[in-house]
């Protein structure tokens, strides 16, 4: 499958856009978008609390993923709403590469113009130290 970087960024950004939901929360200082095997894209923004119960856009587009019944993801590219590629955090690589069985060879944007798997950006993986039988 090819994939549009390009149509990944715009997606991200449309999602951003950041917005105060209440004094304690805001959300959309960054967009993901997730493109998966089938070749849909989702979507979603950060959500920041006050008291730290806030979650990432990976994880509101992971989410929007596995609701409509998806989990391998080809390709993720997360944008601030200034429009700066943001690549996904620890937290987000490791939740990401859990959710199917192949998710290690995603595409994930980290630069304007560069692309790495998300097995390089998770190094010395756990799962293959202490495998599920």
């Amino acid at each position: 499958m090819k994939i549009d970087f390009s149509l990944l960024y715009e997606k991200a950004r449309q999602a951003a856009g950041h917005r105060v939901l209440t004094p304690y929360t805001e959300a959309g200082s960054v967009g993901a978008a997730i493109l998966t095997k089938s070749g849909k894209i989702y979507t979603g923004v950060n959500i920041d609390t006050a008291c730290s119960m806030g979650f990432c856009a990976e994880h509101a587009a992971a989410a929007a993923m596995v609701t409509a019944g998806e989990c391998e993801i080809v390709a993720v590219a997360a944008v601030d709403d200034k429009g700066d590629v943001v690549p996904p955090c620890g937290r987000c690589r490791q939740f990401l590469v859990q959710l199917g069985p192949e998710n290690e060879k995603a595409q994930v944007l980290v630069e304007k113009d560069k692309v790495m798997p998300l097995e390089e950006l998770l190094p010395y993986d756990w799962r293959k130290v202490r495998p599920r039988d």
